[in-house]
């Protein structure tokens, strides 16, 4: 099994130290097929996300966002290779379950997580190009 690397930072110059550490620990970035993104899901529509994410995706680091909203891969979705998000349950929990289901919300429900990954798909679709989904397990 294939632990993937997280970056962890605050500012761009903290984001390229991490970078940085990880070199002179002989590991490249660049080789690896997936470079998690730490502590931005709560600013990823900030410009300052953009331009780390931007920065780092333009050094060849193939990018995860943790925990993507709409609006952050709205913005720089194109530059990720893949993403996760629990907005998609977060937004179940407090809704009525959906006509049919006997469930007390859709918190957990694929047809509701289906649902919502139609609208990241028209989201990512506005913005050209699609990080790829991760798999949801059924």
């Amino acid at each position: 099994m294939h632990i993937a690397p997280v970056l962890q930072g605050y500012t761009l110059d903290e984001y390229l130290r991490c970078v940085d550490l990880y070199d002179r620990a002989g590991v490249d970035l660049t080789l690896e097929p997936v470079v998690g993104l730490g502590s931005v899901c709560r600013r990823q529509g900030t410009a300052e996300a953009e331009r780390i994410i931007t920065t780092l995706a333009s050094m060849g680091i193939k990018l995860h966002g943790f925990g993507f909203k709409l609006q952050g891969l709205a913005k720089v979705g194109r530059l990720l290779v893949s993403a996760d998000s629990m907005a998609w349950s977060y937004d179940a929990r407090r809704r009525p379950p959906l006509p049919g289901c006997r469930h007390k919300n859709c918190a957990n429900c694929a047809r509701f997580a289906l649902l919502w990954r139609e609208r990241v798909l028209a989201v990512l679709d506005a913005a050209q190009e699609r990080p790829v989904q991760l798999a949801l397990a059924l």
